[in-house]
């Protein structure tokens, strides 16, 4: 009986010695670190469609179908921009309130949306950006237009539950890309 009362009070003891470390903080959980490649581009491969612009090396385009509507693949990133084309039959102001709507229905989740209003009078090109801040699904939507004939639209989501912290880095990175397409677009 001597014997396991002596085995009980070393284990406690031992006990007391071992959890008597300084106080414990709790981690936070970490995301992996990514490497982003250097932004380079190319000119995007030459359509039937009325636009050029040049895209990101990184990337690939998808044609959905015959009329103009493609996909802006980031493989590396589970990303995509996804494009889209209409012309315009003197239906601007549908088309562009149609643009709004489909971004504002991001409202509800976004802690922020900032309205850029984007233009290029050379290129006869004009347009707005939705920059979306918080847990939204999508993070960056715009159009661009000549406001006579042509109706140009983009949207990015990730194929991933979106998580503003994780996917930070390459929103910030693929927003810088989706601005080189801006700059670049032309009509044809």
């Amino acid at each position: 009986m001597m014997k396991n009362s002596w085995l009980w009070i070393c284990l406690c003891a031992a006990s007391v010695f071992i959890s008597c470390e300084k106080d414990y903080t709790p981690r936070p959980h970490a995301y992996m670190r990514i490497e982003l490649p250097e932004h380079q581009y190319i000119q995007a491969p030459n359509s039937n469609c009325p636009f050029e612009f040049e895209m990101p090396l990184q990337s690939f385009l998808l044609a959905k179908d015959t009329s103009c509507w493609f996909n802006l693949e980031y493989p590396a990133f589970n990303a995509t921009l996804h494009i889209s084309y209409a012309p315009l039959h003197n239906d601007f102001g549908k088309r562009s309130e149609d643009a709004r709507n489909l971004a504002m229905k991001h409202i509800v989740k976004a802690n922020d949306i900032n309205e850029l209003f984007f233009e290029n009078d050379t290129a006869k090109v004009y347009g707005m950006i939705y920059d979306f801040e918080g847990s939204t699904a999508s993070t960056y939507q715009f159009f661009l237009t000549d406001s006579t004939n042509h109706f140009f639209r983009g949207s990015l989501y990730f194929n991933v539950i979106p998580n503003p912290d994780s996917v930070a880095p390459v929103s910030a990175f693929i927003k810088e890309d989706i601005r080189h397409l801006l700059t670049t677009f032309r009509w044809k």
